[in-house]
């Protein structure tokens, strides 16, 4: 009973910060409009396309159709609810619209090519955790899993969205140049990084070579390049929307200003700890070094998310 208790504890902390952030998007209300009507869709979508499928099929898997479509609803709903300054909207919309769609287009692939048919890894890495953590239904934390998606797309992922598409400057600040400058570099490294990978493998298939590690390229420098990248994909996000904040401070020191200034930041930490440990770097490299005889070599010269120059690999002398 005890165990009961603390996992559903735990279960409800979890969703504390979305709920949080949701509620501050709510009590904002120029951007209260948009945070109903952007919480509406995401649910819609999630249950349509994740929540029922996760149910029938006992896979997770359709979290990567519904989190990317998600962020083409926020770029749809940029240009439709803005009130601010038009080019910044376009931009701001395109890059949720791009982004989404990159990836949207690519799940949708996967699936039909029957890829989804089976677990993805990272989430059978999920259900390790489910084990060690002590929850044992499996299907009430594959949904409580999908709603914690469906949450971040409602409230913390939406934000640079909405900041923007409601600042009505004209001017378009320095900050906000370097902002879109590092999207739209990080957005076509992620896009190069994955156009790598699949060469190598194509290649490996070709040459008949088996569990080979991929180290070509941006792999040189990092064992997930397109993580990293994907990563500073918002932070570019996050950057740009600092100036779109200074309509919060006008007059005094704004106690919403400051939350959404600690929300937006919050978000860099939210993508960093999907992209290593929760969906990214650590769950796809407990299998890697299962399944690839030289990836723990591949660890030990190379970084697991930041880029730097690769290691040499150190022998010690048996006579030392």
């Amino acid at each position: 009973m005890n165990t009961f208790y603390k996992n559903i504890r735990n279960r409800s902390l979890g969703y504390l910060p979305f709920l949080l952030c949701l509620l501050l998007l709510y009590s904002t209300p120029v951007l209260r409009e948009f945070t109903l009507v952007n919480g509406a869709i995401q649910l819609f979508l999630f249950v349509l396309v994740v929540c029922i499928p996760a149910y029938i099929t006992k896979r997770m898997s359709y979290v990567d159709i519904g989190w990317p479509w998600g962020l083409v609803c926020i770029g749809l709903l940029v240009l439709f609810f803005s009130e601010g300054y038009w080019l910044r909207t376009y931009i701001v919309g395109a890059m949720y619209l791009i982004a989404g769609l990159r990836m949207g287009i690519g799940a949708l692939v996967l699936w039909y090519k029957g890829h989804l048919n089976t677990e993805l890894t990272r989430y059978q890495y999920q259900r390790k955790r489910w084990i060690k953590q002590g929850y044992k239904n499996d299907n009430l934390s594959l949904q409580y899993e999908i709603m914690i998606q469906c949450l971040a797309n409602s409230s913390f992922l939406a934000i640079p969205a909405m900041l923007q598409a409601y600042n009505p400057s004209e001017f378009i600040d320095p900050l906000e140049l370097i902002g879109y400058c590092i999207w739209i570099i990080f957005f076509a490294l992620e896009h190069v990084a994955d156009i790598q990978k699949q060469k190598f493998l194509k290649k490996c298939r070709l040459e008949n070579k088996k569990r080979q590690v991929c180290k070509v390229g941006l792999w040189k420098y990092t064992r997930h390049p397109n993580y990293f990248a994907e990563w500073m994909v918002w932070n570019g996000l996050i950057i740009s929307s600092v100036p779109s904040l200074k309509q919060y401070f006008i007059n005094d020191v704004s106690l919403i200003g400051v939350l959404l200034l600690l929300a937006l930041v919050y978000i860099s930490r939210i993508m960093y700890t999907t992209l290593v440990y929760y969906t990214g770097a650590i769950p796809a490299e407990y299998y890697s070094v299962q399944k690839r005889p030289d990836y723990k070599k591949h660890q030990e010269t190379t970084p697991i998310f930041f880029p730097s120059k690769p290691k040499k690999l150190k022998y010690r002398n048996e006579n030392d």
